[in-house]
């Protein structure tokens, strides 16, 4: 049984995503990071770096419970686990590594920054404002320029990658983005969001997700000094 913690934001959505494409059972175990449920000591234990999702695997390859934090590594342990989303072949693999590695250290850390800046920031930093939006612009452009030639992100066909970067367009509104401006990314696009899998994915917590302003408290324990407390 896969016990996950998690909250309906881009990197949370990746994996319900992968479970349901892939047909796992698991249990959701919400962390409100509004809340701060991040910093409970046992979730720590899971997930080091105070970040969800994170999970646990009753049935970990030795057949004895394993803990995994961040969403890429979550993403290939579940493709290796089951055999599925990711390619078998050397080349593949290194393919789909890759890309995967440039979602999690430049499409999700970018837009993360574009969303805060022009969201969630107290004042407008102009500076930051741009900054942000022409790098979700490039970012864009990049994978946009990928989709022409190859119909996934990691090749001819459709995995973890896919999953990994989907959900992080689905604010492309709030990043300053335009899917007309990118047909080969908005074809892409919408064809995983008519997935039946992915439907079902980005509907778990969905019930539970605040307005973009959050409360004073909230923004204080995502934004502000919370974060910072030694632990």
């Amino acid at each position: 049984m896969i016990e996950l913690y998690t909250w309906p934001t881009p990197n949370g959505h990746k994996v319900h995503i992968m479970l349901e494409e892939c047909g796992l059972e698991y249990d959701i175990h919400p962390i409100d990071i509004g809340a701060g449920d991040q910093f409970d000591p046992e979730f720590l234990k899971i997930s080091p770096n105070n970040k969800m999702p994170a999970m646990v695997d009753t049935d970990g390859p030795d057949g004895a419970p394993v803990s995994i934090f961040e969403s890429g590594a979550i993403l290939w342990y579940l493709a290796e686990k089951t055999g599925k989303f990711i390619p078998s072949d050397p080349r593949g693999r290194i393919e789909t590594l890759q890309w995967l590695m440039f979602q999690m250290g430049g499409i999700g850390p970018m837009l993360g920054q574009a969303h805060h800046f022009r969201n969630y920031a107290p004042e407008r930093i102009q500076y930051a404002y741009d900054r942000y939006t022409n790098e979700a612009g490039r970012l864009y452009r990049v994978v946009d320029r990928r989709l022409e030639e190859s119909p996934w992100t990691a090749g001819n066909q459709y995995g973890i990658v896919d999953m990994a970067i989907f959900p992080w367009l689905r604010s492309h509104e709030n990043q300053g983005q335009d899917l007309n401006d990118y047909p080969a990314l908005k074809r892409w696009y919408e064809a995983i969001e008519a997935r039946p899998a992915v439907v079902r994915g980005v509907a778990v917590l969905a019930d539970r997700r605040r307005p973009a302003g959050h409360s004073k408290e909230a923004w204080e324990i995502m934004f502000g000094a919370k974060q910072y407390e030694k632990r």
